[in-house]
């Protein structure tokens, strides 16, 4: 049995009136390519948004590594390992691709602000390493040659693998992956399941969101589906698209 590196257990979220996740059981085994499906509105974001601290669930509990995540401040969870993309690009578009990168990396330096006031010898001498990783995860995936123009220059696809490459900067343990193949073409879209195969390969769990289900058929070890806040099946991808209650909740009854 798989060492489970994330456990959800009766997970709730609640605008108003409206339960957005309702009491949600979820489990993510170490080293896998665990997909989180479903149809628009179904919860999808909102599970990342409390497993990563932009949102406090109303109840539940999150352990990761088996540490609790719920109530600790977005920069701790990240510090702990846990890094993510978004489904609108969140760049610095006016800071070029190597700095975008170089702000993921910052997370693992140890000068602080005051360092970077004074820039001692030793913040010298962090800020090279921090730029040759920058530079490394960038040739990772595969925009090496771009390291100079300013980030708000790439086309969405190659937005999407920088932001890719700034998370793996950070060194993460897991990293979540929200519709990463959103608005690419067929061949960015197969780039895509490759550089989330290479990235699971170095030993990095992947949790993703994501509607291009020929996608997520190829690369996942696990689905989930959640329809309405609530978990409805869980299985292999074989699994889950025979399951009757999937088919309708994404064609109809």
């Amino acid at each position: 049995m798989n060492e489970r590196i994330l456990e959800i257990r009766s997970l709730r979220k609640e605008f108003g009136g409206v339960v957005a996740v309702k009491d949600l059981d979820l489990s993510v085994d170490r080293g896998s390519i665990t997909a989180l499906i479903g149809p628009n509105g179904a919860g999808k974001t909102t599970v990342f948004h409390m497993i990563t601290g932009f949102l406090r669930p109303t109840r539940g509990d999150i352990t990761f590594d088996g540490a609790v995540l719920q109530g600790r401040p977005v920069y701790t969870i990240a510090e702990m390992g846990i890094a993510r993309t978004f489904q609108n690009v969140q760049i610095f578009s006016n800071m070029s691709v190597l700095e975008n990168v170089m702000v993921g990396r910052h997370l693992r330096s140890r000068s602080g602000f005051l360092g970077s006031l004074l820039v001692p010898p030793f913040f010298r001498r962090e800020e090279k390493e921090i730029r040759k990783a920058a530079a490394r995860w960038l040739e990772f995936v595969g925009l090496g040659d771009q390291a100079r123009l300013p980030a708000g220059s790439l086309p969405l696809g190659s937005q999407r693998m920088l932001e890719i490459a700034r998370a793996l900067a950070m060194e993460p343990g897991m990293i979540l992956l929200d519709e990463p193949a959103s608005g690419l073409n067929a061949r960015e879209t197969v780039a895509m399941g490759e550089l989330v195969r290479e990235i699971r390969e170095m030993g990095i769990t992947v949790v993703l969101v994501e509607h291009d289900m020929e996608l997520v058929m190829d690369i996942s070890d696990q689905v989930n589906v959640i329809n309405f806040g609530s978990l409805i099946a869980r299985g292999t991808p074989r699994e889950v698209q025979a399951n009757p209650e999937v088919i309708a909740a994404y064609l109809g009854e």
